[in-house]
């Protein structure tokens, strides 16, 4: 296929090359229970209808790995188990991907990062997600995809581009390092905390929600989205930039954004505030940065 997209996709350019054999569109649709466990919506509401040939990638089963002290709630997959799992999907590495979800880009963002971290380069989220495609009326399909397995390639993440634990997060604070927590602001200062033990946020972070980076449903224009973070950057690089939120999820997000605004570079720390309070002893901080 001749279009090639890196960060984001609008559906009537999706919808236009519906059927290209260069094409896999994944859809990644999740809910989250309070325990941090999905609830099956996600997969019942793909079963029920999806866009034409998507196949399904279970953000505990498929994007995440074993569970473990200090990983958080969603942790980082072993490489050659992602590997695998591209494999089933079908998923070649010459392969023009696109994830979507139906909440805010956040789970889709996830699948998008760990391609991007394994080396796949033409990867992309639908913006605005199943919503956009369904309000413009748009094709959809209830049977399952008949998806040959692609070859199984050997599996390998960038490590440069993760930080794997809070040791890691310390030395990066450490050496004048920008942590950026994409927690929304109640939870970053320690007001609530629905699904971990601990309230509050790590100490030298500095908070930028999600949601910020949206506007009514849909990613905000690069151009936007870059003076917004070159504001909360302070004149970080990006490159001096590390993301989190509470598993690894939906600092993703960011990352995403970031990229989109041309400001692509930064890290992210995959254990996030759920492996940072996996160890009691370790310090927090409460109330803003």
């Amino acid at each position: 296929m001749s279009a090639r997209w890196a960060t984001l996709v609008d559906a009537p350019t999706l919808a236009a090359l519906l059927g290209d054999p260069g094409l896999r569109i994944v859809d990644c649709r999740f809910t989250l229970a309070v325990a941090g466990a999905s609830d099956g919506a996600g997969e019942s509401a793909w079963r029920d209808a999806h866009i034409p040939g998507a196949v399904y990638a279970h953000l505990e089963r498929d994007l995440s790995g074993p569970k473990g002290p200090g990983l958080g709630r969603h942790p980082w997959p072993k490489a050659d188990a992602f590997a695998a799992t591209l494999s089933r999907l079908g998923i070649a590495p010459d392969m023009q991907v696109v994830a979507y979800d139906d909440s805010d880009g956040a789970f889709a963002a996830r699948l998008w990062w760990l391609l991007r971290s394994s080396g796949h380069r033409h990867v992309a989220v639908l913006d605005g997600g199943w919503a956009a495609w369904r309000a413009l009326e748009l094709p959809v399909e209830t049977a399952a995809p008949q998806t040959a397995a692609s070859p199984l390639a050997a599996g390998a993440f960038d490590e440069t581009r993760l930080l794997r634990d809070a040791d890691a997060v310390q030395r990066h604070l450490d050496a004048g390092g920008l942590l950026l927590d994409a927690r929304a602001g109640a939870r970053f200062r320690g007001e609530v905390e629905p699904l971990d033990p601990r309230a509050g946020h790590v100490p030298g972070a500095r908070n930028r929600p999600y949601a910020d980076n949206l506007d009514a449903g849909r990613f905000k224009p690069a151009n936007v989205l870059a003076a917004e973070f070159d504001a909360v950057l302070g004149g970080h690089a990006p490159t001096d930039v590390a993301v989190m939120c509470g598993s690894g999820v939906t600092a993703c997000h960011h990352l995403l954004a970031m990229a989109h605004a041309g400001r692509d570079g930064a890290r992210l720390y995959a254990p996030s505030w759920s492996g940072w309070v996996d160890d009691p002893a370790r310090q927090i901080a409460v109330g803003e940065a």
